[in-house]
C-alpha cells in the first residue's frame, strides 16, 4: 500500500478560500477518518486527494512522489463515492471490471479479480447490494489508497451499523490504506486508527479517537467528538496556583480543575468541560439542581438536570436509574475529570495524566 503527506494544502474558488494550509500525514495501512459538520471541507480534500479537484498551493506526495499534477488515473488511488457510481445498465461483474477493462487487463485477469473482491466481500452469491459492487470496483484496482466519501450515508441505521463493520473488517483482511469522510462522529470514533477533525477548512486536531476524547485541543472538538455532547459551562476563575485553576461554582463553591493557568487570573472567565458519563448522582456534590428531562434508552439514563436558570447538565446515569423528575439532586464530579477552555477555544494544559473516559473517579497523579 502506501503513504500520503499534504503540505501546505491550499483550495480556492477564486477569492474564496475552502481548504487553509493543512499539512497531513497517512501512514501505510492506516485507517484515517476525516470528520467535520457540513461545509467544512473534508470532501473537498478527499478530492483534491483523489485529483478531482485541482490544488491551489502546496504539495500532495504519494509515497514521496509529488502527485499534484498527475492524473487522477495514474495516482493509483481509487474512489468509492457517496451515491456509489454504478452503471444501471451493467451487471454487477461488469460494473466491478470496468475499470480494469478502461485499463486494458486481460480478460482472464480482469475476471479473477472479480472473482477475488466477491469473495472478499461476499457477494459470490448475492451481488445486489450496491455499496458492496462499489467496493468490490474499488478493490479490484489494488490501489495504493483507498478513498471513501460518506459512502453509507445513505443507508438506515441497521444497515449502517453492519457495513461499518464490514469495512473494518476489510481494512484488516486488505492491510490497506484508507480515507474516510463522514459527518457522524460515531462512524469516526468506531472506524478510525486516526482521526482528523476538520473546521472551516482547517484541521482542529489529529489524533487517535481515544486521545481526541480524553485531551480535546478545544471547545470544537470537545463538543463534536463524543456523545451525548461534553458539558460546557461558563464560570468565573476564583484563583491560580501549583495544583491548578480553582473555578466559581453556579451555588458559590470553588472547584480546583488540575490544569496550568497560562495567561488565566482572578475574575477571568473559562468554560468547564464535563463529559455526561463522569457526573454522578451524589448527596454532597457540587452541583445543585433537579432533573427536568429523562431519556430512559434501556443500557443507560441521560438525565437532563438544571442547576442555574437556563443552565442545564447532561448526566449519563445507569439504565436502572430511577431519578425522579422534578425533586431535588446532587451532582458529583472528580477535578480531574475536568477540563477548563479559554472562551476562544484552545484547552488549558492538563496537569494529571488522562487516562479512561469511562473512569468515574480519575484522581490527579502526584
Amino acid at each position: 500500500m502506501a503513504e500520503l503527506k499534504l503540505r501546505g494544502a491550499r483550495k480556492s474558488y477564486g477569492s474564496v478560500e475552502i481548504i487553509k494550509g493543512l499539512d497531513l500525514d497517512v501512514e501505510d495501512r492506516e485507517f484515517v477518518v476525516f470528520v467535520g459538520p457540513s461545509g467544512c471541507g473534508k470532501s473537498t480534500l478527499l478530492r483534491m486527494i483523489a485529483g478531482l479537484e485541482k490544488i491551489t498551493a502546496g504539495d500532495l506526495l504519494i509515497d514521496g512522489v509529488r502527485a499534484n499534477d498527475i492524473d487522477p488515473s495514474e495516482r493509483g488511488l481509487a474512489m468509492v463515492f457517496q451515491s456509489y457510481a454504478l452503471y444501471p445498465h451493467m451487471t454487477v461483474a461488469e460494473n466491478m471490471g470496468f475499470a480494469l477493462k478502461i485499463a486494458g487487463v486481460s480478460a482472464a485477469e480482469k475476471e479473477r479479480k472479480v472473482r477475488e473482491a466477491a469473495e472478499v466481500l461476499q457477494l459470490s452469491h448475492l451481488l445486489r447490494q450496491r455499496q458492496r459492487v462499489a467496493i468490490g470496483r474499488a478493490i479490484v484496482r489494488n490501489p495504493k489508497v483507498f478513498l471513501f466519501d460518506e459512502p453509507l450515508s445513505n443507508l438506515d441505521a441497521a444497515l449502517r451499523v453492519s457495513m461499518r463493520l464490514e469495512l473494518m473488517c476489510l481494512h484488516e483482511h486488505l492491510a490497506a490504506t484508507m480515507i474516510y469522510v463522514t459527518h457522524d462522529q460515531t462512524e469516526a470514533m468506531t472506524m478510525a486508527d486516526k482521526i482528523v477533525v476538520l473546521n472551516g477548512g482547517s484541521i482542529e486536531q489529529v489524533g487517535s479517537p481515544l486521545d481526541l476524547y480524553i485531551r480535546p485541543a478545544n471547545i470544537f472538538v470537545a463538543g463534536f467528538i463524543g456523545s451525548p455532547k461534553m458539558n460546557l459551562l461558563k464560570l468565573k476563575v476564583a484563583a491560580t496556583g501549583p495544583k491548578g485553576v480553582s473555578v466559581t461554582l453556579p451555588d458559590g463553591q470553588a472547584l480546583t480543575v488540575p490544569v496550568a493557568a497560562g495567561a488565566s487570573k482572578s475574575g477571568d472567565e473559562l468554560l468547564l468541560g464535563m463529559r455526561p458519563e463522569h457526573l454522578r448522582i451524589s448527596a454532597n456534590g457540587q452541583f445543585k439542581g433537579r432533573a427536568v428531562l429523562a431519556e430512559r434508552l434501556g443500557s443507560l439514563t441521560i438525565l437532563h438536570v438544571e442547576v442555574a436558570p437556563e443552565v442545564t447538565l447532561v448526566v449519563q446515569a445507569e439504565g436502572g436509574d430511577r431519578t425522579p423528575l422534578h425533586s431535588p439532586i446532587a451532582l458529583d464530579i472528580s477535578p480531574s475529570a475536568c477540563h477548563l477552555f479559554r472562551t476562544d477555544g484552545p484547552a488549558l494544559a492538563s496537569l494529571c495524566n488522562r487516562r479512561e473516559p469511562w473512569a468515574h473517579s480519575l484522581k490527579p497523579e502526584n
